[in-house]
């Protein structure tokens, strides 16, 4: 049983890890954009919002027909409901950025590329944490999904107690998935707290 847990483990991880990847790749670029350009920001976090509404289970249900079973559609899905909150709290750290760093930056005479680095950067992170840290515990908690189109992960286990009324493998492997979001969590903030400790 524990032999099984672990690879299951490790298959949840691989699954939220990937989809959070693709959710950072697609989401920075997307909010540094949004940012910038206001009729740009209305339309896309507007469809950003409606994408974070949408049940993980239903994602799931509308890509099977185009990609069919296994790890890739639970990880579409999965990055799909990590988007909203990465995408709109590097927004929003972008624009809050105050009247008086903006005016040191450009009395410093900062090109574009360097203020980004020195100035944007650094006031945006702390924001950024908060909403991967929000995105990454959706990742590991809704993982369990996956196992209803073949994925795998610790849903899988969960699963099998359900049928087997095995409580013990049950109460272990939703124990398990707690754990990770937790251990998630707690990385997260330490680094959200961090970062605000230095800005």
């Amino acid at each position: 049983m524990l032999s099984d847990l672990l690879a299951e483990a490790g298959t949840h991880l691989e699954i939220a890890g990937a989809a959070l990847a693709i959710a950072i790749a697609v989401g920075v670029p997307l909010a540094l954009l949004t940012a910038k350009t206001r009729f740009v920001r209305a339309a896309t976090l507007g469809g950003v919002g409606i994408a974070r509404s949408l049940p993980t289970i239903a994602v799931l249900a509308l890509l099977l027909p185009w990609l069919g079973v296994g790890r890739l559609p639970a990880i579409l899905a999965l990055a799909l409901l990590a988007l909203p909150p990465i995408a709109i709290s590097v927004d929003a750290g972008m624009r809050s950025l105050s009247a008086a760093q903006r005016e040191v930056a450009d009395a410093l005479g900062l090109g574009a590329r360097t203020r980004f680095l020195r100035v944007e950067v650094p006031a945006t992170t702390p924001l950024a944490l908060a909403g991967l840290r929000t995105a990454g515990v959706e990742c590991i908690a809704s993982a369990t999904l996956a196992t209803f189109i073949g994925g795998g992960g610790l849903g899988d286990g969960i699963v099998r107690g359900l049928q087997t009324g095995n409580e013990t493998l049950l109460l272990l492997t939703a124990g398990t998935v707690a754990v990770l979001a937790f251990a998630v969590d707690a990385l997260l903030s330490l680094l959200a707290r961090s970062a605000e400790a230095h800005t």
